[in-house]
């Protein structure tokens, strides 16, 4: 079988790899019609997270269930399933709490950019569909599995309720689903940071009502006179840089919300700042596994759509393609089929 694998900066490979196998007794193998690229994989395209050794690649999976291991119960092969990038028990006392992404037995998959891939505690991680959906469905279920559960988190960690004001910051894939997310929580106002034409557009099909291209403190001057002086009751970070999360808590209003789900780095918060501001602040790996089942729900009554974030598809054998293309901001999200 062939599989992606990153050498080192901006050196993807299309090569042998080994065919997964069941190594566990709560493992399944899952065969994938589609996979993608995720923004969160530049950071080690751009060297920017170094790799120790050349590094598997893809956590964004949906596929059919091939096989299983002797002790899954639930999934059976021939289901049709959607998983999170972070494995889960779905049991241990952090799932419970609705926090699989801290699964006391959590393993943040790899190897999904690629045919075939092996899932542990397939029981706990995987969400079956009823039947197998068209075709045309798979690229939005696709991304529920990681970044329109990572948007979905993002607005529900930053608290957006019905007529509450929201700012987005960042345009990749996961803010522009953070825009889809908050209009299905009913925010009446959804404000985009972005200077991209066509992740405008496709913010403003989602659900955006108001556009800044400003960063910095522009940015922010620009936000807080759309909100007559106040900020945001809501703001969502989908970046994970110094000037992002500043950003964000600078547009936040006294007592709003901040939630952070761009993977943070060399991010620094200033105390002082903080504890004056009186913005609350959640964030982290979202727990993608709790709102598979709602999210998919979604997606086959075709309330939602987040499969057009993808906006260049290719074959697998052309994934170092996808890379450029990604981070020469070419493609918002790139699809990528076997």
């Amino acid at each position: 079988m062939k599989g992606t694998v990153l050498y080192g900066p901006r050196d993807v490979r299309w090569e042998d790899v080994s065919e997964p196998r069941i190594e566990q007794p709560t493992d399944a193998i899952l065969r994938l019609p589609a996979t993608c690229i995720c923004g969160s994989d530049l950071w080690p395209y751009r060297g920017l997270m170094p790799i120790p050794a050349p590094a598997p690649m893809g956590h964004e999976y949906c596929g059919y269930v091939e096989e299983t291991g002797p002790e899954v119960r639930h999934i059976r092969p021939g289901q049709f399933v959607v998983g999170s990038f972070a494995t889960s028990d779905n049991t241990c006392p952090h799932c419970r709490y609705g926090y699989h992404s801290s699964c006391v037995r959590r393993e943040f998959m790899s190897r999904a950019q690629a045919p075939w891939l092996r899932v542990p505690l397939a029981d706990g991680t995987l969400v079956p569909l009823p039947e197998a959906p068209p075709p045309e469905m798979i690229p939005s279920l696709l991304a529920c599995s990681d970044v329109l559960g990572t948007g979905w988190f993002a607005a529900d960690a930053a608290q957006v309720r019905p007529g509450g004001t929201v700012v987005v910051v960042g345009d990749g894939a996961v803010g522009l689903l953070g825009v889809l997310s908050a209009r299905q929580m009913g925010a009446e106002r959804i404000i985009l940071m972005s200077r991209h034409e066509a992740r405008q557009k496709l913010g403003r099909e989602f659900g955006a009502t108001d556009i800044v291209a400003a960063r910095g403190d522009e940015g922010v001057a620009q936000v807080k006179e759309l909100t007559h002086g106040v900020g945001a009751d809501s703001v969502l970070e989908c970046v994970g840089t110094q000037e992002a999360m500043m950003q964000a808590i600078r547009c936040a209003r006294p007592g709003g919300h901040v939630s952070f789900v761009g993977v943070p780095h060399e991010v620094r918060l200033d105390g002082t700042e903080l504890f004056f501001s009186h913005v609350h602040l959640h964030g982290g790996p979202a727990p993608v596994r709790r709102y598979l089942p709602m999210l998919m729900e979604l997606v086959l009554e075709g309330r939602i759509q987040p499969g057009k974030v993808f906006d260049l598809e290719l074959p697998l054998s052309a994934v170092a393609e996808g890379y450029r293309a990604m981070d020469e901001r070419r493609a918002i999200k790139v699809l990528l089929r076997p």
